[in-house]
């Protein structure tokens, strides 16, 4: 990889985000568990289905929390879930995630949250069915944390526009673009990206021509 430059950097940044949008279900929710909830829903499934079974959730449950999750019958929630695929696993996980938070946290996510960046995020990470995505989104959009997930999109728009090598991984992708991007406003980009990723830089038949960076993008091949 050649080495970016600050004004190229400066470039993408300004052009990518006038693609932001209006945040999704999962990106809106305030209280972190919901956040939490809804993006392992949403693995496997698209974002109609993902916002149908929690609201399915919510109905059965009313404000979604970990004693409650504890308490719901489990064929109740599988139910529940059901619109979304994979429902037997993604309940499991759940009653499992939320006995950890009752048994480590009381319940309360805040408590890893509230903690620096780096300690928080190993703490995330500890939990059953929390992957690098799913925490660095929860550190992200609900601890406004310096942190940027990555996801299939802008895995490879980042790879396509030099930001990151071809063979990198979850991890190098992260450290490059929070390097390349440092003290940017890190929500926006991550969803203008994804945005960039939906309507331009597709997995097949990208629209190079169409694209606002596109004077800007080297064209890697993935």
């Amino acid at each position: 990889m050649k080495r970016i430059s600050h004004e190229w950097a400066e470039q993408v940044y300004e052009r990518v985000t006038k693609l932001f949008e209006p945040p999704m279900l999962s990106d809106f929710l305030e209280d972190p568990f919901e956040a939490l909830v809804v993006t392992i829903i949403s693995q496997n499934t698209n974002d109609l289905n993902t916002s149908r079974a929690f609201r399915n959730l919510r109905s059965l449950l009313g404000k979604v929390t970990p004693e409650k999750i504890l308490k719901a019958d489990l064929r109740d929630l599988e139910e529940a879930l059901r619109i979304a695929g994979l429902y037997k696993n993604k309940s499991r996980v759940l009653k499992e995630i939320a006995q950890q938070l009752v048994d480590r946290y009381g319940g309360d996510l805040w408590a890893i949250l509230s903690k620096p960046l780096e300690e928080a995020r190993r703490e995330l990470l500890s939990l059953r069915g929390v992957g690098y995505k799913t925490a660095d989104v929860l550190l992200l959009f609900n601890a406004k944390k310096p942190v940027m997930p990555i996801d299939t999109h802008i895995m490879r728009v980042s790879k396509r526009m030099g930001l990151a090598s071809v063979k990198a991984q979850y991890e190098d992708v992260r450290r490059a673009l929070e390097d390349v991007f440092r003290g940017k406003d890190f929500f926006t980009l991550h969803l203008a990206l994804i945005n960039l990723g939906r309507r331009y830089c597709r997995a097949r038949r990208p629209l190079c021509s169409e694209c606002p960076l596109n004077d800007l993008c080297p064209k890697v091949e993935v």
